[in-house]
């Protein structure tokens, strides 16, 4: 599901288009491709290049912001130095795969905001920045919407989502859109995590024989890769927590109506959100406080009216784990010796920053939520799916689930070729949203997650936090047998509708492990403070080097 597969354990005709089509010409393009790091190793740009002795890999959000500002560098080069960057390592060299379509428009939003800087007109924290957005959140531009189907090629959008507006208006460059499990990975219970039909198969830069996550499969691998500034994911169960762990990087899953998700292809309106991806917590912090607000067209974010914040940026205090009350949720333990230890360490580090860590602070209730979810899934994904469709215009080939599971059979050479529609089936099986089976469902996975979940946790130990792994060292990549995860914390979150946040914990032969922070709805001012101050205690993260499998040495 739009996720890490919790139930496990609880036309490619933009995209490689040569890169000199979007004018990146001459000696610009020739330095920025030379001077990217080799597929074994880094090297910095030489100072001519306008980044001084900087690794350009590295830079954060207010180091671009710097940058910009002292004339060292400008949202064009910035927006060349990525591009060039996806062309060779991403569509060639290692091929990760992680963008389906890049954005013509790039280099003239670049100049555009430009124009705006010399002028001293400055939108905000991340004016003249490179994003990349998911191939499920609809822009109303040059750059396809279709959740990686070839279904939704050729359809146009009415209108941009909510929250690609947003970015538009806070001066953000989006360079294109990433790839993802196809349709969120809500198709088939046999899914291989980073395939679409349309965008084939992305890979993981710390092993390219590893599965990269998923749903958020390319905007994971994108931000890890050094591809874009930050990535924008989106999240029913583990979409953003998951591909954010396999990718050594942090992710932010919000409340549930904190963000709007107008215009997002979606699954089940009763968990879906979207959310930053980003190498610090600081970068995601920024990369939030742009999204939040109240969306008339999405009627769940009003009950964020007066618990959002337009800067989250004011809660990073490197000390913020001291006197902090740290759950351990030991019920997601013990499926893997060496992620366990990870967490011990991680545990120690919290320790040794003042925090006190109460052990066990299990929720006793995450056992029980799979099938009620499950069920609640199935009945929203129709409904809500058929409405999206439904809004299409006249270019859309299917206008309804039934006729997505009709096109999956008609072009099931390209779509189908190593996992069904099993989940469309059911799906398509399903009644109204007024059936008793789904209001029971509903009820039920609000009272386990929420009031005899997470709260009942909080509430218990006089919590600030419960943290436990994100998930394990990720699979190999297995187009035979689909997914093999190990485990994962992420549904009793993500069913409650509640914030986490995953930042990286270590590694295991190479391959990144995140430890999770989640609490009660809204609380991501707290989820962020202690995540920050984890960071920078531990300094666990280190970028990926593009081996060909993993480290078994490490």
């Amino acid at each position: 599901m739009n996720g890490d597969n919790e139930r496990q354990k609880e036309g490619h005709t933009m995209k490689r288009r040569e890169f000199l089509h979007y004018g990146v010409k001459g000696s610009a393009m020739a330095l920025a491709v030379a001077a990217l790091p080799g597929v074994a190793g880094g090297c910095r740009l030489s100072p001519s290049a306008g980044f001084a002795s900087r690794d350009p890999e590295e830079l954060t959000i207010s180091q671009m912001q710097e940058g910009m500002q002292s004339g060292k560098f400008s949202a064009r080069s910035l927006a060349e130095m990525y591009l060039a960057r996806i062309e060779k390592l991403d569509q060639h060299g290692p091929a990760i795969n992680s963008i389906i379509e890049i954005n013509p428009d790039t280099l003239a939003i670049a100049d555009a905001l430009d124009d705006e800087r010399r002028n001293n007109h400055i939108r905000g924290p991340l004016h003249g920045v490179p994003v990349l957005i998911k191939d499920n959140i609809a822009t109303a531009d040059m750059i396809s919407t279709t959740a990686g189907s070839l279904a939704l090629v050729g359809s146009k959008v009415p209108r941009d989502a909510v929250l690609a507006t947003k970015l538009r208006q806070a001066g953000a460059v989006i360079l294109g859109k990433t790839n993802l499990s196809e349709w969120a990975n809500f198709r088939s219970t046999r899914s291989t995590s980073g395939w679409s039909g349309r965008g084939g198969q992305t890979r993981n830069p710390y092993a390219l024989d590893r599965n990269p996550g998923g749903s958020s499969s390319g905007s994971g691998a994108a931000v890890a890769a050094h591809f874009c500034a930050v990535a924008l994911g989106t999240e029913t169960n583990g979409s953003i927590i998951n591909p954010s762990s396999a990718n050594g990087i942090v992710g932010i899953k919000p409340t549930l109506g904190l963000v709007s998700r107008s215009g997002i292809v979606p699954i089940a309106h009763s968990q879906d959100t979207a959310g930053p991806m980003a190498r610090t917590v600081a970068d995601a912090a920024v990369f939030l406080g742009v999204l939040t607000g109240v969306d008339p067209r999405d009627g769940i974010t009003s009950e964020s009216r007066g618990k959002a914040y337009s800067d989250y940026t004011q809660f990073l205090d490197p000390n913020g784990l001291r006197g902090a009350r740290i759950g351990v949720a030991r019920n997601y333990f013990d499926f893997h010796e060496k992620v366990d230890a990870l967490m011990e360490r991680a545990i120690d580090v919290m320790k040794q920053s003042g925090a006190t860590i109460i052990d066990p602070a299990n929720v006793e209730t995450a056992k029980r939520l799979w099938s009620s979810e499950y069920e609640l899934l199935l009945y929203e994904f129709k409904a809500d799916l058929n409405k999206y469709l439904a809004e299409l215009g006249p270019t859309a080939r299917v206008r309804s689930l039934k006729e997505a599971i009709a096109f999956n059979e008609e072009n099931k050479e390209k779509e189908m070729p190593y996992f069904g529609q099993e989940i469309f089936l059911e799906a398509e099986e399903k009644g109204p949203l007024t059936s008793e089976p789904y209001l029971e469902a509903l009820e039920k996975c609000r009272r386990l997650s929420r009031d005899e979940g997470i709260d009942a946790t909080i509430r218990k130990d006089r919590l600030d936090a419960i943290i436990a792994p994100s998930g394990g060292p990720t699979c190999l990549i297995d187009l035979v047998n689909g997914d093999h995860f190990l485990g994962g914390s992420s549904s009793a979150a993500a069913i409650a509708g509640y914030p986490n946040i995953t930042v990286p914990a270590g590694y295991v032969f190479g391959l990144p492990v995140g430890i999770s922070f989640f609490a009660s709805a809204f609380s991501e001012p707290t989820l962020i403070k202690l995540a920050h101050a984890f960071e920078r205690a531990s300094q666990f993260r280190r970028p990926p080097r593009f081996l060909a499998s993993a480290d078994l040495g490490a």
